[in-house]
């Protein structure tokens, strides 16, 4: 089943609507930073905590949607070319509109974004210094654990990683808007009495994730540029100078 046009349609649902719900996870999660240091640090901290067997059974789940569903979308966009080799592109414009014609390419910046940001904030091997980044605020028992809210201050302190994390979240942001209400249609469950409704409920979603998202680097960049203060700054560059 799962070889035909439809079941890799449904492969490819299934494992988007697991990331979907997973970059809301993910974003409401990180979103604890604006509540300050002992909040975010004690997140990441329970997270980290967290049994092996759940803890790398969760990533590997996730590792393995994203897998699915990038392999699952080049082959449906294969098909659809050699289906039609000479497709009316203006017919096809007006059909679609720039996020589905746009679906591929978005898809696969994202892809690299997502190793970036592994690489960046996750295995931390682009800066290796954040892993000495260490603090007994949010600790729940006074033992040092990893900084997380000053690796992040630090992170987005240079301003082309704030721009490029901005602009991830605006793709995905259109990503999104199409890929949720395409979700369920793949999977039968979009009908024309609430398509429209649909699609609205998931440019929504798609703005709110954007925002969540994008709210911290647009914060930093901010304060760096003297607009705002509302975070404690000289705590990650003081821990950077130290390390």
């Amino acid at each position: 089943m799962f070889t035909s046009s439809i079941g890799k349609k449904y492969l490819m649902a299934l494992s988007g609507l697991v990331l979907i719900g997973f970059v809301f996870v993910h974003m409401a999660g990180n979103l604890q930073i604006l509540m300050g240091q002992e909040k975010i640090n004690a997140y990441a901290h329970a997270l980290q905590s967290l049994p092996l067997p759940i803890l790398w059974g969760s990533r590997l789940f996730l590792l393995a949607a994203v897998i699915i569903h990038a392999i699952t979308a080049y082959q449906l966009v294969k098909e659809n070319r050699r289906a039609r080799p000479n497709q009316n592109y203006i017919e096809t414009t007006k059909r679609a509109g720039l996020a589905s014609l746009r679906m591929g390419l978005t898809g696969s910046i994202l892809l690299a974004f997502i190793v970036f940001h592994l690489l960046h904030f996750t295995i931390r091997t682009i800066y290796p210094e954040y892993s000495e980044m260490m603090t007994v605020v949010g600790s729940p028992d006074s033992n040092e654990i990893h900084d997380v809210y000053s690796m992040v201050l630090a992170g987005f302190q240079h301003t082309w990683i704030s721009v490029f994390y901005i602009v991830a979240m605006f793709l995905l942001c259109g990503h999104l808007a199409h890929g949720v209400s395409s979700a369920f249609q793949s999977l039968g469950f979009r009908s024309e009495n609430w398509r429209g409704k649909l699609e609205l409920t998931a440019k929504a979603y798609a703005w709110l994730i954007f925002t969540g998202f994008s709210i911290v680097p647009l914060l930093v960049l901010a304060q760096n540029w003297g607009i705002i203060t509302i975070f404690d700054i000289t705590a990650s560059t003081e821990t950077l100078a130290s390390n």
